[in-house]
């Protein structure tokens, strides 16, 4: 029987502990930090060589859905009762709302070092220490809303004009397609402040901190927010019956995704597993 996904903000006090009871645990055990490792590895940009199936690539979604199922039944083996919530980023706008409480995430970063000071993932617990990072520090990081020049969160009609697009992604599949469902979710634009990041990498940039580049997975927040990610592309799928993943086939000798991409029917790294094996999860999950 599939499980169920619920908001964040519905969360009850016992799930909340639940949830993050159970985070704790694969942290100490070691195992969370091998997720962190898995993204920091699989973070290929397009100016770089090699196959792109993380980022900036038709395969963005069907990576992380598949990256955060394992991390939730890496969870589930602690608590089969747990299940990873979604943040609707468009409603809990502010640091005021329920997933920034001291009974789940936490809150924002102090100003002189962005350390997180709230909530049971604060470096004084010591049950959350970074050891996987790009950056320096062995403690969780956040800067909200980015002060020293500021941005805000995506709205839900800058998120229309993501699902409304009926094309799941565009040539040259990467992160300067300007049509396609795919990267206007993921969210990489042209210019400068709001403008350059849209949707999924605006929220990035808004928590700041350590949800900015491959160590991103280092705060808990990044599987709430992919959580509500993985959603979207649910909803685009309900909306546009019948679109598929693309590209069907694989970029031919010549072109500028030859080899850098994965197609419909092709494997994705780590795993083996295929885009098409990935775009129905109604046997595994459902979202409330």
């Amino acid at each position: 029987m599939a499980y169920t996904r619920k908001n964040v903000s519905a969360l009850t006090g016992s799930e909340k502990r639940r949830l993050v009871g159970a985070f704790l645990e694969i942290k100490r055990t070691g195992e969370y930090d091998e997720f962190v490792r898995m993204h920091i590895d699989h973070y290929v940009s397009d100016g770089e060589d090699g196959l792109r199936a993380a980022h900036m690539t038709p395969s963005f979604l069907p990576w992380h859905r598949r990256f955060l199922l394992d991390l939730e039944r890496a969870l589930r083996r602690v608590d089969s009762g747990v299940s990873v919530p979604y943040w609707d980023w468009t409603k809990d706008r502010t640091p005021a709302a329920s997933l920034w409480a001291e009974d789940l995430l936490g809150g924002n970063g102090r100003r002189s070092d962005h350390q997180v000071t709230t909530g049971p993932f604060a470096r004084r617990h010591k049950k959350w220490v970074v050891k996987e990072s790009m950056t320096d520090g062995d403690y969780l990081t956040r800067d909200f809303g980015r002060p020293r020049d500021p941005l805000a969160l995506p709205t839900a009609g800058e998120l229309a004009d993501a699902l409304d697009d009926p094309v799941y992604d565009t040539k040259p599949w990467d992160s300067t397609s300007g049509r396609g469902f795919r990267n206007k979710l993921e969210g990489w634009g042209t210019g400068r402040g709001n403008d350059a990041w849209r949707n999924h990498n605006r929220v990035h940039r808004w928590v700041g901190g350590h949800m900015l580049g491959g160590g991103s997975v280092n705060d808990p927040v990044f599987w709430l927010h992919h959580s509500f990610v993985d959603l979207l592309w649910t909803r685009w799928q309900k909306r546009h019956q019948g679109a598929r993943y693309l590209p069907e086939s694989p970029p031919q000798l010549g072109e500028r995704a030859y080899g850098r991409i994965v197609a419909r029917h092709e494997e994705m790294p780590p795993w083996g597993v295929t885009p098409d094996q990935l775009e129905d999860h109604s046997r595994i999950y459902r979202y409330v």
